[in-house]
């Protein structure tokens, strides 16, 4: 009988105990977050440098004590941008680690194979490296984006070209995922609303590398503006090849091209402007007189000992940022309940991201301005600003 009443009063405490003792990740001194990243692939300019600026902000936050005395761990596993091993990788940061959530997942297809395994447990997904509207669509209360969607900036980028550039017929060079599809869908939209023509549209494997054939069919299709959804060498390569080729066709490139990589590679390959990009987020570069920036900066180059954080870099610090803000606001009592309740309640300006991010509980996408910009002698150059 003493035993039994033991064991009801164990039983007691143990359910009288603080909620987020029975939270997957959290202890009374550590939060467990899990990262699927591309770090050998065609993807690696963004999840690379992600990753070593998302360290470098939780050292500093560790440095100082943590948040409610817990020190944040960030278990990243590489997916090398194939979906089953993202699966994989998933799998084990859930199951085998047990993270609390997840942060700054790469790829479109990526991310919704693993919502198979984070649906279930409703594990937070927090500002993936992919603004397709998957991210938050059908809305979860688990999914929450970190800028505006693909499909919304393509929209915007392309009339921002008809109205300035004088962009009348669009061909498409795509890889065929849902990141792809996100493009063709926006760029389809315009074309049904009769803004303008579809011209060529063409598939493309992500290890290609000879885009000849490919960029043949849109100089014979009478396109005046090609949009692309490749990787981020492949751009590079496509763009180039078309000026040695002659073609002086504009380029539209999504969030996924946006890069400091790709501004300053087609410079060396001597393309210096006719390349155009709509994102969530604002270049580097343009804001280095912002104290803010010189800062993150400074930080990124003394943590990594790289020159210039470029914009993988600023994804991964503006990420961690919300993470972090979050669980500050989510209080000691760490929950994904409170976590989510936390992540609603996000208003504040990053200055580093050269965005807004608000949240609430109709809206899980954090920014929602897209920014037009375009390559201006090696460096993009903000176009115009969308709200």
């Amino acid at each position: 009988m003493r035993h039994i009443k033991a064991l009801a009063a164990s039983a007691a405490l143990a359910l009288a105990g603080p909620a987020w003792a029975q939270t997957p990740g959290v202890t009374d001194t550590e939060i467990k977050l899990g990262g699927a990243h591309d770090l050998s692939g065609i993807f690696a300019p963004f999840s690379v440098p992600a990753v070593a600026a998302a360290n470098a902000y939780f050292k500093k936050v560790n440095d100082e004590g943590g948040i409610n005395g817990r020190k944040i761990t960030y278990i990243v596993e590489d997916h090398g941008y194939q979906v089953p091993k993202a699966a994989q990788a998933a799998n084990k940061l859930i199951n085998r680690d047990e993270v609390f959530a997840m942060l700054l997942n790469l790829g479109t297809p990526h991310n919704i194979a693993m919502f198979q395994l984070m649906g279930p447990k409703g594990i937070p997904n927090v500002s993936p490296i992919t603004a397709a509207r998957q991210m938050i669509e059908p809305f979860e209360p688990w999914k929450f984006a970190g800028t505006s969607s693909y499909y919304d900036a393509i929209l915007a980028t392309t009339e921002a070209m008809i109205e300035g550039e004088g962009t009348k017929k669009v061909c498409l060079m795509l890889l065929p995922t849902d990141f792809g599809k996100e493009i063709e869908a926006a760029v389809h939209k315009l074309a049904e609303d009769g803004k303008i023509e579809l011209g060529a549209e063409i598939s493309h494997k992500p290890d290609e590398s000879d885009f000849t054939g490919a960029l043949g069919k849109v100089k014979d299709s009478g396109c005046d503006t090609i949009g692309m959804a490749l990787g981020v060498s492949q751009m590079i390569n496509a763009i180039a090849t078309a000026r040695k080729l002659g073609m002086d066709q504009k380029i539209m490139l999504s969030g996924a091209g946006f890069h400091t990589v790709v501004a300053k590679g087609l410079a060396q390959q001597g393309v210096m402007d006719g390349v155009y990009a709509g994102a969530g987020w604002q270049d580097l570069e343009a804001r280095m007189g912002d104290p803010e920036v010189q800062e993150f900066v400074a930080s990124y180059k003394e943590a990594t000992g790289e020159d210039y954080p470029g914009t993988g870099a600023l994804l991964g610090h503006a990420g961690a940022r919300i993470m972090v803000e979050a669980l500050k606001a989510a209080g000691p009592d760490l929950t994904h309940e409170s976590f989510i309740k936390a992540m609603e309640s996000l208003n504040y300006e990053d200055k580093v991201a050269g965005n807004t991010v608000t949240f609430s509980a109709e809206d899980h996408a954090g920014a929602d301005e897209v920014f037009v910009s375009k390559i201006q002698d090696g460096s993009w150059v903000l176009v115009n600003t969308i709200k």
